[in-house]
């Protein structure tokens, strides 16, 4: 039974690296010219994070599940940047399902309801403004499910906190994100999006000013897992400043690698650093 259970649990992070695999064969066997450099550095990339990925969780320095949202969403981001949408749409959703069975499983094992109820609230947010954003026509609806990813995420890093308790930190986050919508407005945003975009701006610089002030009150042995998620909440602001960059200013070069890259990073360490809080404070 044990084995049963042990050969189920690394049935995923081994389909991660299997698929990712199976890019870079589709990368170099889908030409008959030799593939352009980018398009092989990006895929055999993905197979490295992939392998990294499930060496780590063989190690026990990550769970099989959030192995797997590390593939995937490698695989996600990959897929993206070089055209596999059939992928693309298979990979991006199945990350944040990765995330929220990885956090689901935490909560069985160490406890933490009260922060994993609403980390699990901001991860389903998240994964409704991915597929959202996936589909023509939703941008609104997608914009709007962030927004209440973060709301999420700001009511998950004020638990126990003061609210923005490290002032610079809040200064310099507003002083970015009116830098930010400045910069849109002046590039062109629609004046039908002014409004929800500023609405959006505020929340996540915010965010961003709540997780460096839980980082400032966090005690010694606390503070590298709050770190990572006040880490996590600056790559989030990189991400949604590429995407309104490239949406409404003007086209990046590989947008879709920078977008995705960084709101990858930034989930993975708030998932990881939020599930390290929760098991010190189990202890």
């Amino acid at each position: 039974m044990h084995l049963s259970r042990y050969a189920l649990a690394w049935a995923g992070p081994a389909l991660g690296i299997f698929f990712a695999l199976l890019l870079a064969w589709r990368v170099l066997a889908g030409d008959s010219e030799q593939p352009p450099l980018a398009h092989f550095v990006i895929a055999w990339t993905t197979v490295l994070a992939s392998l990294l990925a499930g060496v780590a969780a063989l190690r026990a320095r990550a769970s099989p599940a959030l192995a797997c949202m590390l593939q995937a969403g490698a695989l996600a981001t990959a897929s993206s940047a070089l055209g596999l949408h059939q992928w693309h749409l298979v990979f991006k959703p199945l990350t944040m399902v990765c995330a929220m069975l990885a956090v689901a499983l935490s909560m069985q094992r160490h406890g933490g309801e009260r922060s994993g109820w609403l980390l699990l609230a901001a991860l389903a947010a998240s994964l409704a403004g991915d597929v959202f954003l996936m589909l023509r026509g939703l941008f609104i609806p997608g914009l709007a499910s962030f927004l209440l990813a973060h709301l999420c995420y700001i009511a998950l890093f004020k638990q126990d906190r003061r609210w923005f308790a490290l002032r610079s930190a809040l200064a310099f986050a507003l002083l970015l994100g009116v830098a930010m919508y400045t910069f849109l407005w002046q590039g062109g945003l629609p004046a039908a999006l002014r409004l929800p975009v500023a609405a959006y701006v505020l929340v996540i610089a915010l965010m961003a000013a709540q997780a460096w002030g839980r980082w400032h009150e966090s005690p010694r042995a606390d503070r590298p897992a709050a770190l990572l998620v006040a880490l996590g909440s600056c790559s989030f602001m990189l991400s949604d400043s590429l995407l309104a960059t490239h949406r409404f200013v003007q086209p990046l070069p590989w947008s879709q690698l920078g977008v995705l890259s960084s709101y990858y990073v930034a989930q993975v360490l708030i998932v990881v650093g939020m599930l390290c809080a929760m098991r010190g404070a189990q202890r």
